[in-house]
């Protein structure tokens, strides 16, 4: 009887023992290579391990999606220094204010942006000042007095009040962010649902700025818990949207969730639980809740936030840039920028990062500048004496006619290290440059270490200045 699951005349060699052997797969084997069709997708081969290897030379490494540290850790390598592109924007910008073709509108957004950087010495300081203050949302007496308290105390319980009462104030001072991030979201789901739908939408939309232009908190968050939010979770699972009105919702509920959380009464009731340790008690006194409210909106934070009109000018030219007011060439040059300054205010990023355009004795300079307060501190125990503290600068400066710059400062106390590196058109002149800073440095009190100034072979990146940035001593890394 013929045996229906096998061949009934089997062919010799091909007995009952060899067929029970694995038999390579040779449609997937790489060493048979496809014949080229570009009418058609075809398999892996070893044709196309060489296009990999070859185009991994040229294009960056793809995006992580495992660790969002590891993500931006590739950002942060793959982007350029916002050096390059500003003084870019600079340079064209000049020439958009004076050219002609360009939309209305372009040239007065502009203006007042360049017209910035013509600064005195007092408004240079002044600038300087408001953007470290507003760079820091937890800067003053109260929050030094929270961080020492923090770190002195073993108490789980004393961490978590003081993690709880930052947490709301960080939502509270943020209100103004938060209120534009939920119309711009109920904006965006509007843009993609249809008008049957999207007409309730923009209903709830104007409803919600009257209620923000009238500051009533409480009854905005009946209006999107109750409504708001179960009419686009009833669209979502009745149309089975899973694209932008999904992705909006998403944000408008974690947006919905800080707007919640940052009411003045949260920060007042997270203050009074911050009251029942004995050992805040003592250092805090008998502050009201009003005195408190003042203290918190009168910070320095606060303040630098309202006189930072360089930022407010900056986005404004960027959102001008991004909706094509401006031109391509325009967009590319903000989309770098803006891209570079993201990873640069990266939660991840554990060193201060500032801007600093301005035109000196006639010369347009941008420049870049990151600050490491703890620069070789192992722990996260702060130091309380500002003498035993290590500071470390990287200055990158980009002069009109001169060319890119970096300088690395390295601060022990009084004592201060100094490395330049120039370009090459400025290399014949270190000596005397060299000599000007170590008279710079001894005229204002400071022990000169040493000073070196060099041709820059290539720009130093910020990893290599500041490595725990790589090795994300001080930062967490969440997965995904």
């Amino acid at each position: 009887m013929p045996e229906i699951m096998n061949v009934s005349n089997p062919v010799p060699g091909y007995d009952n023992a060899a067929g029970s052997r694995s038999i390579p797969n040779a449609a997937n084997d790489p060493s048979i290579q496809n014949v080229p069709n570009p009418a058609r997708v075809n398999r892996p081969d070893s044709k196309a391990a060489q296009q990999q290897d070859a185009g991994s030379q040229s294009r960056p490494a793809p995006l992580r999606y495992d660790s969002n540290f590891q993500a931006f850790l590739q950002r942060m390598q793959n982007s350029e220094t916002s050096v390059v592109e500003m003084t870019r924007f600079l340079r064209e910008g000049l020439q958009y204010v004076v050219s002609s073709g360009l939309k209305a509108g372009t040239a007065a957004d502009l203006s007042p942006f360049l017209e910035m950087l013509h600064m005195s010495e007092g408004q240079f300081l002044q600038f300087l000042s408001d953007q470290v203050a507003s760079g820091n949302r937890f800067y003053g007496p109260i929050f030094d007095l929270l961080r020492n308290t923090y770190f002195s105390s073993d108490s789980p319980g004393m961490h978590g009040d003081i993690l709880q009462f930052l947490k709301q104030y960080s939502d509270w001072s943020s209100t103004g962010h938060i209120e534009d991030n939920l119309l711009r979201a109920l904006n965006r789901a509007t843009m993609s649902m249809p008008k049957s739908w999207g007409g309730k939408v923009v209903e709830f939309s104007s409803a919600l700025q009257n209620g923000i232009a009238a500051g009533d908190r409480a009854g905005n968050l009946k209006l999107l818990q109750g409504q708001i939010l179960p009419y686009l979770s009833d669209y979502v699972s009745r149309s089975h949207d899973m694209g932008r009105v999904r992705s909006a919702l998403t944000m408008l509920m974690l947006d919905v969730a800080r707007y919640e959380n940052g009411s003045e009464e949260g920060v007042v009731q997270a203050f009074h639980q911050l009251l029942s340790h004995a050992s805040l008690r003592e250092k805090l006194g008998d502050l009201s809740d009003e005195a408190l409210l003042n203290l918190l909106r009168n910070s320095a934070y606060e303040k630098a936030s309202r006189n930072n009109t360089f930022a407010d000018h900056l986005a404004a030219s960027a959102d001008r840039a991004f909706r094509g007011s401006t031109g391509a060439e325009s967009q590319d040059v903000f989309h770098s920028l803006v891209s570079s300054l993201l990873v640069n205010e990266s939660v991840y990023m554990t060193v201060n990062h500032y801007l600093i355009p301005l035109v000196w004795n006639g010369r347009m300079m941008f420049s870049e500048l990151w600050v490491d307060p703890d620069a070789e501190q192992d722990g996260h125990q702060p130091h309380e004496d500002d003498r035993n503290r290590t500071l470390r600068f990287l200055f990158k400066a980009d002069i009109q006619s001169l060319g890119l710059f970096d300088i690395v400062l390295t601060c022990r106390g009084t004592s201060v290290d100094l490395n330049v590196r120039c370009p090459e058109r400025v290399a014949p002149f270190s000596d005397v440059i060299q000599n000007s800073l170590s008279g710079i440095l001894t005229d204002n009190g400071l022990d000169v270490g040493s000073v070196q100034v060099e041709k820059m072979n290539q720009p130093l990146t910020v990893s290599e200045i500041f490595p725990k940035i790589f090795n994300g001593r001080d930062s967490i890394n969440v997965k995904a």
